[in-house]
């Protein structure tokens, strides 16, 4: 099934949000960086584990990663990208077939979109899913531990939640570290600095009906924060949403 998604996404006959899809496998984040700044972003990532859990990391050149898929081309198998120079975001191409290069080194973060299909065993509502949006993604006022030129804050995706579905929301997620683990907050959204949840900064807004809490996950675009604030000559990411769909059972990433 991931493989067959992949295809799609390379014709370009899938092109939206993957929140939702092929739902038994692990979705990833992007970022791919030059070789000389690869080892700052490796201890970038250690340094920051809730946001950025490693799945994979490619060779230099290295744009097929086989231990995240059989077939997986990452310059054509997302459903778009952003491409920074100088640390602004220039370009959201489809595809980067003529930006590749041999020094460029691929990190496969885990996604919080690989999890959602145990929320919804449990009958947990999904907002974004239900409503047919990208989930809310936000900056926060809380910075990353920096590497080399790494740093930049931490970036969340909410969900609106009951206060039970909430609770049950981070039994289920605690088991998997891997694709961010449980919660890294709960309620007001000014204690993370983030001034309009009807705002945010990537993805869309969703509805929060009465009685529902705002629930945060530490988000994979915070890579795309910590390329900002390093104004790397040149990087690639995601676009926020756009996943790279894996052939990692999410199975296989849970804990005792």
């Amino acid at each position: 099934m991931p493989h067959h998604f992949r295809q799609q996404v390379r014709s370009k006959r899938f092109t939206g949000p993957t929140a939702g899809q092929c739902g038994e496998f692990a979705q990833a984040n992007l970022a791919i960086i030059p070789g000389l700044y690869a080892e700052d972003f490796l201890r970038f990532c250690v340094r920051n584990p809730k946001a950025c859990p490693l799945l994979g990391v490619g060779e230099p050149g290295q744009w097929n990663v086989p231990a995240l898929g059989r077939d997986l081309d990452v310059c054509t198998d997302v459903p778009g990208y952003n491409v920074y120079r100088e640390g602004v975001l220039c370009e959201q191409p489809d595809d980067i077939v003529d930006l590749w290069r041999d020094d460029l080194v691929v990190f496969a973060i885990g996604c919080s979109f690989s999890f959602e299909q145990m929320m919804a065993r449990e009958r947990i509502p999904l907002r974004h899913i239900d409503e047919g949006v990208n989930v809310p993604m936000y900056r926060t006022n809380i910075a990353n531990q920096m590497a080399g030129p790494f740093g930049g804050q931490l970036v969340v995706s909410m969900r609106p939640m009951s206060g039970a579905d909430a609770i049950r929301a981070i039994q289920i997620t605690s088991r998997f570290p891997s694709v961010h683990g449980a919660p890294v907050h709960l309620g007001s959204p000014a204690a993370l600095g983030i001034e309009d949840l009807m705002q945010p900064h990537y993805g869309d807004c969703v509805s929060i009906h009465e009685h529902e809490i705002p629930v945060f996950w530490a988000c994979g675009v915070t890579p795309q924060s910590a390329i900002e604030s390093a104004r790397l000559p040149f990087a690639i990411a995601h676009r926020p949403g756009h996943m790279l769909m894996t052939d990692i059972p999410n199975s296989s990433l849970a804990v005792l």
